[in-house]
């Protein structure tokens, strides 16, 4: 299968082995979340701002690092403590 940042985000979920607390903590209903993040599905998608909730849930930033390979880019984390200190 190809890679793409539906099925990278479906491997870090998958990979957390904690998907039902991942939809919990995002606030989506399991079966909406597991939709979305089927590559196979063509009905349900991945939104943007879904994405980035798992990505903080996770801590996993494949996708992002993928979208950033993907334009020519290469991801730099931020030092240490900078990071999420934007408050909602």
């Amino acid at each position: 299968m190809r890679r793409s940042v539906t099925s990278i985000t479906q491997n870090a979920v998958l990979g957390a082995r904690r998907s039902k607390w991942v939809a919990q903590q995002i606030g989506k209903p399991y079966p909406t979340m597991m939709r979305e993040l089927n590559p196979h599905d063509h009905s349900a998608k991945l939104g943007a701002d879904t994405l980035l909730e798992i990505m903080r849930v996770t801590r996993d930033v494949a996708a992002l690092e993928y979208m950033a390979q993907e334009m020519g880019y290469q991801l730099t984390p931020r030092s240490a403590g900078s990071a999420g200190d934007k408050q909602r």
